[in-house]
């Protein structure tokens, strides 16, 4: 009773990752494989560890002892994420007054809306137990994403917040009959890279004060990628972004 059933997980999961990075102790991994299991999402990639399971990883991680066979490690956070379209960070930490710019948050309710019917790979990234992802982390990813919780205690143990989150997306899945010709592709990856690469350009080039600059970078960014724009819109984008950049390069010599 309870074991694992040999049928094939949602077809809409296929293009969902779970990012541990740093992740401190064995059997919320465990815990962690089997939860994404649970509603079929069957890839899980770890930042910081070799695989070498400990007994007590795999006791947690029940009849789920594939994903973490099947677990793909990283070195570093950006490595692990590179060949996604959307990097989705996870964070307890809510700040607030003239810092609320940078943890702009939606929650896990909007992300399965806002990603309906698209295609491209989806990572949902979880920093370790005890700091969370770092400020530096968190600007690698393209949304902020939180778990309301009474602001009493509000940080949740790593795997119920990634069974919250998985459990979100896999009750709001696009139907899987639904027509394939209306789908549509989300960001390329490399033009992921290019846009963020440019927009740093941009800013690095204004005249703006130093101290503003990564605001205005990150604010630009999210306002973006919220949209959840098309290749095509990018390329239109990365037209002006990169002619403004070029103007105020210019203006500098």
């Amino acid at each position: 009773m309870g074991g694992r059933l040999e049928i094939n997980t949602p077809a809409e999961n296929g293009n969902v990752t779970i990012v541990l990075v740093d992740p401190k102790y064995d059997g919320n991994i465990g815990a962690v494989a089997r939860t994404i299991l649970n509603f079929g999402i069957d890839e899980l990639r770890v930042v910081g560890r070799d695989g070498n399971w400990s007994d007590e990883a795999r006791n947690r991680a029940k009849h789920a002892q594939q994903i973490l066979d099947n677990c793909a490690h990283f070195e570093t956070m950006k490595q692990a994420v590179e060949d996604c379209s959307v990097v989705i960070g996870t964070s307890g930490k809510r700040e607030i007054g003239d810092k609320i710019s940078f943890r702009h948050f939606v929650t896990p309710e909007e992300i399965p809306k806002r990603l309906e019917r698209v295609e491209g790979k989806v990572a949902f990234v979880f920093g370790p137990e005890d700091i969370g992802l770092t400020n530096e982390q968190l600007h690698e990813c393209d949304f902020l994403l939180t778990i309301p919780t009474w602001e009493g205690y509000p940080i949740l143990n790593l795997s119920h917040a990634v069974s919250i989150i998985c459990y979100s997306w896999f009750s709001n899945i696009s139907d899987k009959n639904s027509n394939e010709t209306q789908k549509s592709r989300l960001l390329d990856p490399e033009l992921r890279r290019v846009l963020r690469s440019e927009v740093n350009r941009l800013v690095t080039n204004m005249s703006t004060k130093e101290h503003k600059k990564q605001g205005i970078e990150e604010t630009m960014i999210r306002v973006l990628m919220r949209g959840l724009p098309k290749d095509d819109e990018i390329h239109r984008l990365l037209g002006v972004i990169s002619q403004a950049a070029d103007s105020f390069d210019s203006s500098d010599q």
